[in-house]
């Protein structure tokens, strides 16, 4: 990175503080820890092994008291590995923490796997009693989620197994990619650019650059094609196996059961986004136009409207934020001030830290952290809104405990994106330019097709390596391509020319690998996300106060009721219609300023 002021953007040494985890690897408090969580799963074992059929209300709340304390010691631990490890996977003693943290989680698992396989095989009237108990109230989500496991759960031994070669198998090839990719550098204009920095240039007005830039990433991916191909056939075959082992019927099934989501309705949401990719063509014609090229490339989609796109400060950054979510409710602007005030988020470009943004929930004892890579874009001013939304959330919702504090994928993304709204419509209320609010909301736009249209054609591609897998056997580095290839060109018809070069950008996507059949949860997220932003709209009042406590349920009801509290229905097909209609509307807007820009 550029050590010219021009580029200073104050976020150079925004790292976080991680003490309220642990201070240092070396801290005797982590061994402490260590030795602790072993000695716990080794008398919980003790106490409950063999006899979770005959507990009853009193009983089974002290058990899950217990594995709650349990969990907790161990994701503090895992945490704060895996935190340590995103700022510079080039480091070995961290990458050696980390897998020492794995170790140990799978260690843990093997001991406490008998507690979910005697739940599970308790009959269902005795369980269903204990589920309606007053005394397990608080638990009452987790318990009735956990029995839908009953017909995918093995044997205490089996489950034992697949856990202890989890380490050296899916958490290790994983480990590989991130740092294969952490330590990749793209070589542009003489100078040697990390990851997240080469991406970065794509969002530049100057179109030769976002080429270059381009042409950069793609021999770099192309160097490490093979070594990719193989992680990705090996992650592959590893889900195709534990999915037969278990009985899953189709690749996305285990996804869908642990969002809490039926396959049907995930594929009316399939079908809506990819029915509609002719909102991705009207788009990107409109974009063209207006940048005044005859043709649109791959490497064009992110190109800014205006060719000065100002350099944001990281102070900035952060009123714009903090003053959008305080405007909309008090408490949600404190939490996320929590975050900036005691060094919770870790912002920084710096060699070796992972790509990407991320929000890390830790444990409900501690509080959640934050990580991304500022570079003074606007677009990272709405993914710090947006991380910072997951931290929100995350924080309020630590009141539900360990077992219940996390929400499904599907309801994960909703305070992210409200978030990147709030901040987004403070941004637009605040422009007076027609240009400038053109250029505005273009961005915004280019970012919904990204996460409505885009990851619902990821998912499309996903769908498609993973059957290859299955009937066909290994795929190589061009079956990877042509699949990526296909995929795309349905989203983009004519309206944007994929190169050659697009053809390898399959290879450098984590979530295919970290958790197969995340990505149609941004879709869903988003246009949840639209419904609910056009009910605060209408609401008088009330609605921001009904948001904190849906933030607060966590996961500790069914998405459709904690959303329904707030008077939308997931569960209707019409509800993802209404979403895709107000997409339209923000490309009609865009369409009316084009034509007074004029």
């Amino acid at each position: 990175m550029s050590d010219n002021v021009k580029d200073k953007t104050g976020a150079e040494n925004v790292q976080w503080d991680l003490s309220d985890l642990y201070e240092s690897i070396d801290d005797p408090a982590l061994e402490a820890d260590r030795e602790k969580v072993r000695d716990q799963a080794d008398q919980f074992a003790a106490t409950y092994k063999g006899k979770v059929a005959e507990l009853d209300e009193e009983g089974m709340k002290q058990a899950l008291q217990e594995y709650e304390a349990l969990l907790e010691t161990i994701g503090k631990i895992g945490s704060y590995a895996h935190l340590i490890w995103s700022t510079n996977t080039n480091k070995p003693e961290y990458g050696k923490l980390m897998q020492e943290a794995n170790e140990l989680s799978s260690e843990i698992h093997q001991k406490l796997v008998f507690f979910d396989v005697e739940w599970l095989a308790v009959d269902d009237d005795e369980a269903e009693k204990l589920i309606e108990s007053e005394e397990l109230t608080h638990y009452k989500h987790y318990l009735e989620t956990s029995r839908r496991y009953k017909d995918y759960i093995l044997s205490e031994k089996e489950e034992q197994v697949l856990s202890a070669k989890k380490v050296t198998g899916r958490s290790a090839w994983n480990r590989y990619f991130d740092e294969t990719m952490g330590a990749a550098r793209f070589e542009l204009d003489g100078e040697e650019l990390t990851q997240q920095q080469i991406l970065s240039k794509l969002h530049e007005p100057d179109r030769d650059l976002r080429k270059r830039a381009q042409a950069s990433a793609t021999e770099t991916f192309k160097d490490h094609s093979r070594t990719l191909t193989f992680i990705f056939n090996t992650l592959l075959a590893d889900k195709h196996t534990n999915d037969k082992l278990r009985g899953y019927e189709s690749w996305i099934s285990s996804r869908n059961l642990a969002n809490e989501i039926d396959d049907e309705t995930v594929d009316i949401l399939i079908n809506s986004v990819t029915n509609n990719y002719s909102l991705v063509h009207r788009f990107y014609d409109l974009k063209r136009e207006l940048l005044g090229y005859e043709e649109l490339y791959d490497y064009d989609r992110y190109a800014p409207l205006l060719e000065s796109e100002k350099n944001i400060k990281w102070d900035n950054a952060q009123q714009m934020v903090l003053d959008s979510y305080s405007n909309f409710h008090p408490e949600m602007g404190e939490v996320a001030g929590k975050f900036f005030n005691q060094n919770w988020i870790d912002a920084a470009m710096k060699p070796g830290k992972r790509g990407g943004a991320y929000s890390a929930s830790t444990v409900p004892s501690v509080h959640p952290y934050v990580f991304m890579n500022f570079d003074g874009k606007i677009r990272d001013v709405q993914t710090l809104a947006h991380e910072l939304g997951h931290g929100v959330h995350q924080y309020l919702s630590r009141e539900q405990g360990a077992l219940q504090a996390d929400t499904p994928l599907t309801t994960a993304e909703t305070a992210s994106v409200f978030g990147e709204m709030l901040v987004f419509q403070k941004l637009m209320r605040n422009l007076e330019d027609p240009k400038e609010k053109l250029a505005l909301l273009i961005g915004k736009i280019d970012d919904t097709i990204a996460t409505v249209f885009r990851q619902v054609s990821m998912n499309r591609f996903e769908h498609a390596i993973h059957t290859h897998r299955r009937e066909k056997g290994e795929l190589t580095t061009e079956d990877f391509s042509r699949l990526w290839r296909e995929t795309q060109e349905d989203i983009y018809g004519d309206s944007v020319t994929l190169t050659d070069n697009y053809d390898i950008w399959w290879s450098y996507i984590p979530h295919f690998l970290h958790t197969p059949g995340y990505v149609y949860a941004y879709a869903f997220g988003e246009l949840l996300v639209l419904a609910l932003y056009q009910e605060y709209t209408r609401s008088e009042n009330g609605f921001s106060d009904k948001y904190i406590e849906m933030l607060k349920a966590g996961g500790s009801d069914w998405p459709e009721n904690i959303v329904g509290k707030l008077g939308l229905d997931i569960t209707q097909p019409d509800f993802w219609n209404n979403g895709l209609a107000a997409i339209e509307n923000m490309i009609e807007q865009a369409e009316e300023l084009a034509n007074k820009v004029d």
